[in-house]
């Protein structure tokens, strides 16, 4: 029986006994063994194609990263940074002024007090109430005054009868000296008791007249035009005479009165600015209650002497106030003009930096701040004339934090550039 090789290669051989024979490896195909290094190359070439787009998705991730905590950093450091808003300084012209405080005063203003004592009957004016000169303002009821007045009255005739008899009897010894009738002696004496009694006469009506000029004190009238601002008495009250210098309730003022149809103004002017201050300029007033609005006013008088004390000149400025909107005791500026030689910068006073250095503003030049020295040639009070330090195309920040030091990086806010 032929046996086929191919079936013996390929199928189970059995031994004698009937046991499976081993399998026996065929021999490999001559044309699978030669495709098999090119499977190898394509898999090497695969793995490396993963590793170096691997790579690159790395090494691109890192870019990634590094760029935005680059942009991250540049952020943070803008946004740390300052942001500030400036102001150019101002170019003032031939002409500055400066506004200094003042208080408003009536230019007559009184206490009103009694000359003699009584009881207060009847007032005819109260607080607010325009009065003119010589109004009758209140009456007060004198009745020991009244009394003392008919004693004295009483006294007046006594003593002008005791004058009649005198004068009778001296006229009678000096007719009957004539006749060596009496002596020289007895006409003498009766020539001086006359004189006497005359001079009595003249005693009692000199105290009649002080009694009636205390009664016409009961009337009190007002010594000029103007407003009562103040009542201090009520009907029935006691009234003291006097003048206020003793206890305040011993001698208190009945009225008050203020003529305010024209008001005065005291100023004190700085000393620098005393040179500038002449009598008879003209000066503005404006006043917080009345805004956008001036008075007139005119420089009357000044004290022609520094105050050691506060360096200052008392200056008055009269100001007419027909109308009656200015009021006595209100706070108000005063603005005087000042002349002036040349033109100077001018920069707010919230731009002043006070350093241990001295005086300085800051200046943001090249986005970094720069503490610039300054002088100071005028302080008109809310501005600052500026001596030297400072260019008119500087930017100078406002309101500048104490905590800002030289080179610090800033922000200049887009709309907080101005010029005043």
């Amino acid at each position: 029986m032929p046996i086929d090789i191919n079936t013996e290669m390929t199928s189970p051989a059995a031994n004698a006994h009937g046991a499976p024979l081993p399998h026996i490896a065929p021999h490999p195909d001559p044309a699978h063994a030669l495709s098999h290094p090119r499977s190898s190359r394509l898999s090497w070439i695969v793995l490396i194609i993963v590793a170096a787009l691997l790579i690159a998705g790395i090494l691109w991730g890192i870019l990634v990263r590094s760029s935005d905590e680059n942009h991250l950093a540049q952020i943070t450091r803008a946004d740390a940074a300052l942001t500030v808003n400036v102001i150019h300084p101002s170019v003032t012209g031939s002409e500055s002024e400066i506004a200094l405080p003042g208080n408003t005063q009536a230019f007559d203003d009184t206490p009103i007090y009694s000359r003699t004592s009584g009881y207060l009957k009847q007032f005819f004016v109260d607080i607010g109430q325009h009065v003119k000169q010589g109004q009758l303002m209140a009456i007060i009821e004198t009745p020991e005054v009244d009394q003392q007045l008919q004693v004295a009255e009483a006294d007046l005739k006594s003593s002008q009868a005791d004058l009649s008899l005198a004068d009778l009897t001296a006229n009678r010894y000096q007719n009957l000296l004539k006749t060596d009738s009496v002596s020289k002696q007895e006409t003498d004496v009766a020539v001086s008791g006359a004189a006497a009694k005359r001079a009595a006469v003249e005693a009692a009506e000199a105290n009649v007249r002080r009694l009636q000029q205390l009664q016409s004190f009961e009337r009190i009238y007002a010594p000029f035009s103007g407003v009562v601002t103040t009542r201090n008495t009520d009907i029935g009250d006691l009234i003291n005479a006097g003048t206020g210098d003793a206890a305040p309730d011993a001698h208190k003022d009945l009225f008050r009165i203020a003529a305010t149809g024209k008001l005065r103004v005291f100023v004190a002017v700085p000393e620098v600015y005393a040179p500038d201050i002449h009598d008879g300029d003209t000066a503005a007033l404006t006043l917080d209650e009345y805004p956008g609005q001036q008075f007139v006013g005119r420089v009357a008088r000044n004290s022609n002497a520094i105050d050691m004390a506060s360096r200052t000149l008392n200056v008055e400025v009269d100001v007419d106030n027909p109308q009656g909107k200015l009021l006595p005791g209100a706070y108000v500026f005063v603005h005087f003009k000042l002349p002036q030689q040349q033109a100077k910068l001018s920069v707010p006073a919230n731009t002043l930096l006070f350093r241990s250095e001295g005086l300085r503003v800051a200046v943001v030049r090249n986005g970094h701040v720069h503490l610039q020295p300054i002088t100071i040639a005028k302080d008109n009070g809310s501005t600052l004339e500026i001596g030297a330090g400072l260019q008119a195309g500087d930017q100078i920040v406002l309101d500048p934090p104490d905590s800002i030091a030289e080179g610090q990086p800033v922000r200049v806010n887009a709309n907080g550039v101005s010029v005043r």
